[in-house]
């Protein structure tokens, strides 16, 4: 069974992501940290019950790493063209145990198994070769923490709750069924629509907010 470990804004800048979940949630997020190994940055926001928020972006002072970065985050234009269209929630991730038997006839969708930190390898992520989104954001990012829990100490708890989120998806019968096949527990509600979007319904201390 795959679990929902956290939900991804993608920005083309870490202060555009921040300032955006400002207007959203009414929340300064703090910082998170640099993935030296993948050249981006991130701030952190738990959501309750071990699921958290990041704001990611490329790290412009960073070294190039030597391949694709994940998230899609090398293609800047598609990040600012679905940045500028409103698809800023663009992704999930979802934790397994058992990494190679998820990924087992599937790395066509969800790519192959990277183990980062490259120097000391501590987790496992499934990233394609060219760094896109799994489905282009359909399908979720996949983590495999080798039996540790994410520690949640190190990300700042604002009061933030996730209640629910919903895919919008041109193709909602296929998405659904490709999340039946890989066993995902609380799964975004799948709406048919022209195009792909997310939205979270998020609990903050002034009310209920949607952040996309």
């Amino acid at each position: 069974m795959l679990k929902l470990d956290h939900l991804t804004i993608i920005a083309p800048t870490l202060a555009e992501g921040v300032a955006h979940v400002r207007r959203c949630l009414d929340l300064d997020v703090p910082f998170g940290q640099h993935h030296g190994y993948m050249g981006t940055y991130n701030h952190l926001l738990q959501l309750g019950d071990g699921v958290y928020l990041e704001i990611i972006a490329l790290d412009p002072d960073a070294t190039r790493p030597g391949r694709a970065r994940w998230f899609g985050l090398d293609d800047g234009k598609a990040v600012r063209a679905d940045w500028d269209a409103g698809r800023r929630l663009r992704s999930w991730v979802a934790r397994t145990d058992a990494i190679d038997t998820v990924l087992a006839g599937r790395e066509g969708i969800f790519g192959k198994k990277v183990s980062l930190p490259w120097s000391n390898p501590s987790f496992d992520f499934a990233i394609p070769d060219d760094g896109s989104l799994p489905l282009g954001g359909a399908a979720p990012s996949i983590i495999d923490r080798r039996g540790k829990p994410r520690s949640m100490d190190t990300i700042a708890d604002l009061g933030a709750r996730l209640r629910s989120f919903s895919l919008e998806h041109p193709d909602a019968a296929a998405i659904s069924e490709l999340y039946r096949e890989i066993g995902v527990d609380r799964l975004p509600h799948i709406i048919r629509c022209d195009a792909l979007r997310y939205r979270a319904q998020i609990e903050t201390p002034a009310g209920t907010r949607e952040l996309s």
